[in-house]
């Protein structure tokens, strides 16, 4: 089950009518093109994983809850979104924990 954050981050290479679009293919199962997820990690160790949006068609991901926080065009402009989402965390919080800021 795929879950949006209430804010979500977007690459810089996201288009404003790309955006909505790119939603809805993701959340009908849809393959996409060049489209990279940012997620909470699936490992207790991490902050975040980067996803390219076609893993999520595998049926591993249709059992589990992925809760998206942010979309990017490239896996380079992912790590960008994710240092930007980092930096945004630490600097309101003094912290980087992730899930508690969503």
């Amino acid at each position: 089950m795929i879950k949006w954050a209430s804010k979500l981050y977007f690459g810089e290479d996201f288009k404003q009518k790309k955006k909505s679009k790119t939603m809805k293919s993701i959340e009908r199962g849809e393959m996409t093109f060049e489209v990279y997820c940012i997620t909470f990690a699936s490992n207790s160790h991490n902050l975040f994983d980067i996803i390219n949006a076609n893993e999520l068609l595998f049926p591993y991901y249709a059992r589990q809850e992925i809760y998206i926080l942010g979309l990017a065009g490239s896996k380079g402009q992912a790590k960008i979104l994710v240092k930007n989402m980092l930096e945004e965390i630490y600097n309101k919080t003094g912290d980087f924990k992730v899930r508690e800021y969503f």
